[in-house]
Order: C-alpha cells, then structure tokens, then sequence
C-alpha cells in the first residue's frame, strides 16, 4: 500500500470522533476528553477533510451524525480496539510474559545447564516458550549466522565476525571410566596423563565436533594416537557406552553434570591438561529480543556459579 492512499489520521482524531458521536454534543465531548471546544471542533474539521466527506451536521441547537459519519465510527472503533490489543501484546512480549525463544547450544551446556536455566527462567516467565536447538559448535554457528537461534551456547575463542561474544567460563576436559577400571585402582588417584590413554578404547563424538578436534589435535601434538573405537552424536549415549565397557571417554566438564550415576569415575586429564572459553553468542546485527536478553543473564549467572563450584572442586 502506497503511504500516499493511507489517510493522516492519530488516535487522538479518532478519539475525538468517537466522542461527539456519543454524546452528539461538542461540548459535552470536549469535558470529556479535557479540551476546549474550538480545538475539537477543529479536530472534527481536519478529520472530515482528510476522508473527504461530512461525519456531523451541525445546527446551534443540535449536532447529528452522517450516514458516513456512522460508517466511520465503526472502522475508527475497531481501529482503536486492535491498536489497544497490539500495544498490550508488545508490552507482553517486551516484559517477557509472552513469545518464544528459541536456544542453540553445544550439547555439554545443552545436557548440563540449559535444563537448570530453563526452569529457573519458565518460573517468573511462564508465558515464554523455549526452544533448544542441540548440535556441535558449527552447527550452533549456524544457527546463529542464519537467524534460527535468537542466542548461541559454545565455545567463544576463534569464532567468526559476524557474532558477538562474551565469555561466561572455561571448560576443563576429563576422562569418563566405569568404577572398577584399571586406571581407576591407583589408591588416591585422582588424574590421568594423555600418555596413559593410548592403551585404552575411546568412545568419542564425530569427527566434526569441536570436541573431537581438540583432543585429536592436543594427542597428535604429543606424538600420540587414540584408538576410537565408536563415535556417537549425544553426551548421555556416550556415558551408556562407556558404562556398558565399550570404552572410556575424553569429555568437558560441563558433559558430567546429570550423566554420571554411581557406576562411572571422573578422572582430571593432564599433560596436557585441555580446556576451551565457552559463553554466549549473538548475531551482531541482530538485536537480542527481550526473552533472549532476559534468558541471557539467568544463564550467565548459572553458569558462573557452576563454574566456580568446579574449579573448588579441582583445587
């Protein structure tokens, strides 16, 4: 629709209108309405020049409404009405009581956090569905890049430009072996060096993780080689796995929170010891919604708090 055939009119006019014909009398709707009456009549007057057309006849005794001007009224009524609707919807949206977000996340954040943060953000914000989209750290870019996700969970060191970063924490990577192993039955150990996992079958993600390449690359700096023996695409298989003795596994340490039950040991991996910077991310282009920004600061917090608790329990 070109602006040129959308007729100037403001809620105040219509208000105006919708006045004088209900109370067919411009001094008793401009009490109404706090004015005077030369300014509503003016009012009347620009309203009926913008349409073209007569909505009252005025006499010194009495003011009748048009046919037109009746016709008016209805359109100027449902006007108002919808413009009353939408602005209580925007309002919903912008104080987060309604809409949708929609989370991409790396699985160790999906699985570890993302179901905390979730019910602690659903608790206040009830009217809020949320979304979460699980996969490896390009998919997440993705996600991103292409505007499906309105917020990223993943790692934040070496991302592209089109994102907006801000680092939350920094994951440690652990190696995950049923009770009872054989690396396990060194009395007080707590660690376990590169070196040694050479001789053991891993449980692993794919080869496109970013997971996968930061322990296949720390290995082959060390001049070493890991036997994969199985690849799967979720954290909580890759526990069944490891728990049903087809292997260990190297994970971060935000895969462990939920996962581990009675029956798996957690032991620290060192020389080298592996880590990466994980946090939020945002297309830069794209301003969060409120949902999103709201989601954002319960998350940062939770993860901040879990982080520390990890680092107490390292130290």
């Amino acid at each position: 629709m070109q602006p040129a055939n959308v007729p100037d009119l403001t809620a105040r006019q219509l208000h105006a209108v919708l006045a004088v014909a209900e109370y067919n009398s411009f001094i008793a709707a401009a009490a109404f309405l706090k004015t005077s009456q030369p300014a509503l009549t003016r009012t009347i007057m620009r309203v009926e020049d913008v349409l073209g057309v007569r909505l009252f006849d005025r006499s010194t005794r009495r003011v009748a409404i048009t046919a037109a001007g009746k016709e008016f009224v209805a359109v100027a009524e449902r006007m108002l009405n919808d413009l009353r609707i939408s602005v209580r919807s925007m309002r919903e949206v912008g104080e987060e009581q309604r809409g949708q977000i929609i989370i991409s996340s790396i699985m160790s954040v999906a699985n570890g956090l993302i179901p905390i943060v979730a019910a602690k953000y659903r608790s206040s914000r009830p009217g809020i569905e949320i979304i979460l989209r699980e996969g490896v750290h390009g998919a997440v870019l993705e996600d991103i890049r292409s505007g499906t996700a309105d917020l990223g969970a993943t790692y934040v060191d070496n991302v592209p430009d089109f994102v907006e970063t801000k680092r939350v924490s920094r994951e440690v990577f652990h190696v995950i072996l049923p009770r009872g192993h054989p690396l396990t039955k060194i009395a007080k150990r707590s660690s376990v060096t590169f070196t040694e996992l050479v001789n053991f079958q891993l449980v692993s993600l794919p080869h496109e993780s970013r997971t996968r390449r930061t322990i296949d690359g720390a290995a082959s700096s060390a001049g070493l080689t890991l036997r994969h023996v199985a690849t799967v695409t979720q954290f909580a298989t890759m526990m069944s796995f490891v728990r049903a003795g087809v292997g260990i596994a190297i994970v971060p340490s935000g895969a462990i929170a939920g996962l581990l039950g009675k029956d798996l040991a957690v032991l620290k991996l060192i020389r080298p010891r592996l880590s990466r910077d994980v946090g939020l991310i945002w297309l830069r282009e794209r301003e969060l919604t409120p949902a999103a920004r709201g989601f954002a600061v319960i998350l940062e917090e939770v993860w901040r708090r879990h982080s520390d608790k990890l680092i107490r329990k390292q130290e």
